[in-house]
């Protein structure tokens, strides 16, 4: 069972390093590693290349954003299973692809998989900010602003070819509206795997508050895209977000 990991990046030099390290790190012997720059200038295509005996694809050109740049990806990955690693990102420890292999393996009838994730500041990977435990699934809750943490999500490429990439017209949180067509209105079957899947990196909170108010406008659409009430639900997004910072 091949695995497709992707990493779409931008001038990352910074850490993009420590995401291929991490992929490459993992105990699980068929691994596709995928990178698609933007076409950098700040370094990051050096320390791509300086990899390049062990990325399997590797592409640099400019694009139209992140979930372009995801498309592209998508479109090159040959693997049984596709997931997605950010260029700030790692991986939680060396076992991870191997455990998501695993379940995929004791239930060859589901689509896809989601786990755990951390958060945690941009200088020390032991700082957690904000703990994101997963849960059971319940397609009800998808009503209540609840989805998966999108970089935990594997999914099997089939049924990404047969539902679709991400949406180009939400440039903000395309992954919700990738999300929400999988599991609300195609409902995928998908299983929680109770372990931590990814260590994420975060900015500092003023920089994640500059954007707040156009994530919330795109949320907003996007739920109502989906003919979910919009307001109540990004409403209820918010709060569950909320409640992992003050618990973490």
């Amino acid at each position: 069972m091949k695995v497709s990991v992707i990493t779409v990046c931008y001038n990352r030099k910074a850490t993009i390093g420590q995401s291929i390290k991490s992929v490459l790190d993992q105990d699980y012997p068929d691994v596709e590693y995928i990178i698609v720059d933007g076409n950098s200038s700040d370094g990051t295509k050096d320390i791509i290349k300086s990899y390049s005996d062990k990325i399997t694809k590797y592409i640099s050109e400019s694009d139209n954003g992140m979930y372009d740049a995801i498309n592209k990806g998508l479109g090159m990955a040959t693997g049984d299973i596709v997931g997605l690693m950010h260029s700030d990102d790692v991986f939680y420890d060396t076992t991870v692809i191997s455990k998501i292999v695993e379940v995929f393996k004791n239930n060859p009838n589901t689509d896809a998989i989601y786990g755990n994730g951390i958060y945690v500041t941009n200088d020390d990977e032991q700082k957690i900010v904000r703990n994101r435990i997963g849960g059971e699934y319940d397609y009800k809750r998808l009503k209540s602003g609840w989805l998966p943490l999108h970089p935990t999500v594997y999914i099997k490429k089939t049924i990404i070819d047969k539902y679709g990439n991400y949406n180009l017209n939400f440039k903000i949180a395309s992954d919700t509206e990738f999300l929400l067509r999988y599991l609300f209105k195609y409902k995928i079957s998908i299983i929680y795997l109770n372990t931590y899947i990814v260590k994420m990196r975060m900015g500092g909170l003023s920089t994640n508050y500059k954007r707040v108010l156009e994530v919330l406008k795109e949320d907003y659409n996007i739920y109502k895209f989906h003919q979910i009430s919009g307001i109540k639900v990004v409403f209820q997004k918010k709060i569950l977000a909320l409640i992992q910072y003050v618990k973490k």
